[in-house]
């Protein structure tokens, strides 16, 4: 009976495998995967330092495997989580204007691309894309996103990137022409890093990407602590079980042993310094084995996860301006949520 069930093991795998490339061929517009996988040895070092400090910390891309990702697709379709929603009204309403400014036969960058969901209001409105580039650290989930864009947009040269967005990767190679570089990065995203990197970052970016590159990007804006902390607390829980899929994550992939038991989830608004702070917070006294490596937590001591910053629209333009000329602004009529477009000078 084992063997049987090997070799019908086997012979799904070769099934699946044909299915795969029979897709591939099909989809000649979509370029092989370019992967940049980060060494084990530094993510664990990043770990292991992170979690040695006053204020233990795990960084916020370890959420996103495949099923941190697919719980961000559900948290993104929560009441509560107005952000969504919100970006993706501002893009249906100002559509022909935010095409207008990017212009015909535009390369688009995106950083962070997940589900890739937002970039169709683009690609559906724009005149002639020159392609488009998904950059994600899922590779799971980019492959999915990527076959299933490359079907529905036959005619768009789509070339995915697996990878940390944040650490040295290079671009592919693009044996076509294009009027300019636009970098998509939707989602307030860039709000998850503490204002004096978000400025170095971006600023990094433009230098890369070149002078006259654009970037459309989306930011939360400041408003009512109750709106905030909401979004970061649903009622179903799909938040606080994103959070702890870090923990999971980090069992299955690198061997600890966190009992997930013994942690919960805890998110609030910290107006002093303007930005929600996402932590899991230990229930117990405990130890917890990280690569041979004890690191003791205290009873109601946190693992701080992630920080979203909360801006004004003068307060990220100054952030930038290095680097960047603000062009254009589009908000809801609350306020909550701006789609700001910017030139590399």
């Amino acid at each position: 009976m084992a063997v049987h069930g090997n070799k019908v093991s086997k012979r799904r795998k070769l099934i699946g495998l044909i299915l795969q490339s029979n897709k591939s061929q099909m989809n000649s517009n979509l370029s092989s995967l370019k992967k940049f996988e980060p060494e084990r040895e530094n993510l664990l070092e990043e770990i292991i330092e992170g979690l040695s400090k006053p204020q233990k910390e795990l960084p916020s891309k370890l959420f996103y495997d495949k099923k941190g990702s697919s719980l961000f697709d559900e948290i993104c379709n929560l009441d509560e989580y107005y952000l969504t929603r919100t970006e993706t009204s501002i893009m249906n309403d100002n559509i022909e204007d935010i095409c207008s400014v990017l212009g015909m036969n535009s390369l688009l960058i995106e950083l962070g691309s997940g589900s890739s969901k937002k970039i169709r209001l683009l690609l559906s409105g724009l005149q002639s894309p020159a392609g488009y580039v998904p950059i994600d650290i899922s590779e799971e989930h980019l492959i999915n996103s990527v076959n299933i864009l490359a079907r529905d947009y036959p005619d768009l040269r789509i070339l995915p990137v697996s990878a940390d967005y944040t650490q040295p990767f290079s671009l592919p190679k693009f044996d076509f022409i294009y009027s300019k570089k636009v970098v998509y990065y939707p989602g307030s995203t860039i709000g998850n890093f503490e204002p004096d990197y978000a400025s170095e970052f971006l600023n990094s970016v433009g230098n890369r990407m070149g002078k006259g590159t654009g970037l459309l990007i989306g930011i939360d804006l400041k408003k009512d602590t109750k709106i905030l902390e909401d979004a970061y607390n649903d009622k179903k829980g799909i938040t606080a079980e994103f959070n702890l899929n870090i923990l999971a994550r980090l069992n299955s992939e690198l061997d600890t042993d966190f009992n997930l038991d013994k942690w919960k989830h805890y998110a609030f608004y910290n107006s002093k310094h303007g930005r929600i702070e996402m932590h899991l917070k230990s229930l117990s006294d405990q130890d917890v084995h990280v690569n041979g490596d004890i690191i003791r937590f205290r009873e109601e001591e946190t693992i701080l996860t992630e920080y979203s910053y909360k801006y004004s629209v003068d307060d990220f333009k100054n952030l930038i301006s290095q680097s960047y000329n603000l062009e254009k602004v589009w908000t809801d009529v609350e306020s909550k949520f701006g789609i700001l477009y910017f030139t590399v000078k």
